[in-house]
């Protein structure tokens, strides 16, 4: 389980540093600066819980324990929903795109798995020996 997290953890992490590079060179001639303000927080959240996830593999070593499992899943699971939805609303703005405005209710259930994610690894380290 905890090889599965580390290498997540170091994909997720190399793709928020391209994106990244994307957002600070190309992204700010075809959007608004707002809108760039958008597509870094994503890369930001990105990247703090690629860490996260190398840390849940790091720590599943040690505690082995269902809860420091759902703590992975919920922050892979937060950082395709809150970033991806910020990645997709930045797209759908770069291309004119009118609809899916309902898209960005989706944002905040991906920072309740982020929550949930950091929950579930205090209760894991917690009860762990």
């Amino acid at each position: 389980m905890h090889k599965r997290y580390l290498l997540t953890g170091a994909l997720t992490a190399a793709i928020a540093v391209a994106l990244g590079a994307f957002g600070a060179h190309g992204l700010k001639q075809i959007v608004p600066p707002e809108t760039v303000n958008t597509f870094q927080t994503g890369v930001q959240y990105q990247m703090l819980h690629a860490l996260a996830l190398l840390a849940v593999g790091i720590i599943a070593e040690r505690f082995q324990d269902k809860f420091i499992k759902w703590s992975g899943f919920c922050f892979l699971l937060g950082i395709l929903l809150f970033s991806g939805s910020l990645y997709l609303l930045t797209a759908l703005k770069a291309t004119d795109t009118i609809g899916l405005n309902g898209l960005g209710i989706i944002t905040p259930f991906g920072g309740l798995f982020f929550i949930a994610g950091w929950l579930f690894l205090f209760a894991g380290i917690r009860k762990g020996n």
